[in-house]
This record gives structure tokens, C-alpha cells and sequence, in this order.
């Protein structure tokens, strides 16, 4: 049986392969192509690499390519920073036991009820694990949630709530946290936790099974959103306690 790491290496190759023409990387138009994208032999001639060593990466049924592998597929593939630094996460993926949403450490927790601005602490699946009076006040709905539904993505995916607070500007932020999320589900899938959500949100959400479908990755960190009219700036911080916690921080501008 494929190893859980290397369906997710090779579908996210041939994911950026399909997405390539011969003339976005500089090779000549080669004549019927019954499909979309690079061949598999031209990201082979790309990178340097022989064809079957690619078609096994591809098809996951080697997942040790060197540091050396790895950048060359990267320039063949045209990746960004953050596409090429998730190759690499990929292929030095480790077992991981079964997923168990974590609880909200006692300092960290202190630490969000106590802010006077929004925040909230939120778990490696994105689930809510805690949050202030302010947050819940902002993204209204957030905190009478059930209990298991307190999730980022179903918050901002699955409820009318949030389409109200982002307002036009809902499909941009609701596409990159899908990004976001892509790279965390590569890491865990497939981990029932992380397919679950990932197959709740496809049936709840048509926009989140066609933006699913393209595998964009991003990473997320600091930056600013317009948030029921009003602009904020916002961080995320990792937890002493548990390093795969975050905690989100909103200023208003």
C-alpha cells in the first residue's frame, strides 16, 4: 500500500504539473495533448531527473528525494516560497498518531480571556479552542456555536454570519483560508479528523470544493481585513506550551 506521505507528495506534483503549459516553462508547443498541463516526461526533462524516478515520486511510491531532488522540482514546476517550502515539509513528512482535538492550554487561555482586543487560540485542525468577549462580539456566533463546530473554516465557510462580516470581500479571505488549510490537510491526511472536515465543508460550501480542487497552498502569519466595516490589523502567534497552537490577535486600525 502507498505510504500516507506520498499520496500527498505526488498529488500535490501533479496538482502544480497540471496547471503548467510547455510554453510557461519555455519548452516548444508539442501537438496533441489530450490534456491539460505539462507532461510528465517534460517535468522530468525540466528538473533533471530521470522519467521513472519522477512517475514513482508522482504516483507515491518513493518518497525520499534528496534536498538537491526537491529545489529542482521546484524550479520546474515554477513553485512560489511557500509552495516549495510545503514540497519539502512533504517529503520529510513523519508519522503522526491519530488527530485528537487539543484543549486550550491554562496560560494560553488566561492569556486570551484576559486581552482587551479580539483573539482567540486555535488548534492544528483550526478548531476554536478558546475565545474572548471581544472576539466572540466581533465574529458574531462564533462562541454559540456547538461545540464541535467550533472551527475557523466552518465559522467562515458554512455559516451566513460570516458572509455578513466580510461582505463583498468574503470569497478572497474565504479562498486563502482554504489555502491555509490545504497545507495543514497535506500534512495530516488521511487522517479521519482532517478528511472529515475537508468532506463536511466540499458538501456545505461550492466555492470550497472548486477552490479544494486547485490545491493552492499559502501560509498565513500577520496582515490586515475589513471586518463589518472596520479595518483591523491582525497576528498569529505559536503557543509556549504547544508549538502547533496559534494565537490570533485583532488590533483596530
Amino acid at each position: 500500500m502507498t505510504a500516507p506521505a506520498g499520496r500527498a507528495f505526488g498529488d500535490f506534483l501533479r496538482s502544480r504539473r497540471e496547471r503548467l503549459t510547455p510554453e510557461l516553462v519555455g519548452l516548444p508547443p508539442r501537438p496533441r495533448r489530450r490534456t491539460a498541463g505539462l507532461r510528465r516526461e517534460e517535468v522530468a526533462e525540466l528538473a533533471d531527473i530521470g522519467i521513472d524516478w519522477y512517475v514513482r515520486l508522482e504516483q507515491g511510491r518513493a518518497v525520499s528525494p534528496s534536498p538537491a531532488t526537491i529545489d529542482a522540482l521546484a524550479g520546474a514546476l515554477r513553485l512560489d516560497e511557500a509552495e516549495h517550502a510545503h514540497l519539502r515539509t512533504l517529503a520529510r513528512r513523519p508519522a503522526r498518531p491519530a488527530f485528537a482535538r487539543e484543549r486550550a492550554p491554562e496560560g494560553s487561555a488566561r492569556l486570551v480571556h484576559g486581552l482587551d482586543r479580539p483573539a482567540y487560540l486555535t488548534g492544528r485542525r483550526w478548531d476554536v479552542l478558546a475565545v474572548n468577549a471581544a472576539a466572540a462580539e466581533l465574529f458574531t456566533g462564533i462562541d454559540r456555536l456547538p461545540p464541535g463546530d467550533r472551527n475557523v473554516l466552518v465559522y467562515l465557510l458554512l455559516t451566513p454570519m460570516a458572509r455578513d462580516l466580510l461582505g463583498d470581500r468574503w470569497a478572497e479571505q474565504a479562498r486563502h483560508a482554504t489555502a491555509q488549510f490545504r497545507a495543514a490537510f497535506d500534512l495530516w491526511a488521511p487522517d479521519a479528523a482532517f478528511t472529515g472536515l475537508a468532506t463536511r465543508l466540499r458538501r456545505g460550501s461550492p466555492e470550497f470544493g472548486q477552490w479544494w480542487e486547485r490545491h493552492d497552498i499559502a501560509q498565513g502569519g500577520a496582515g490586515g481585513k475589513v471586518l463589518g466595516g472596520r479595518a483591523y490589523d491582525y497576528a498569529t502567534f505559536q503557543a509556549n506550551e504547544d508549538p502547533g497552537l496559534r494565537l490570533t490577535v485583532y488590533t483596530p486600525r
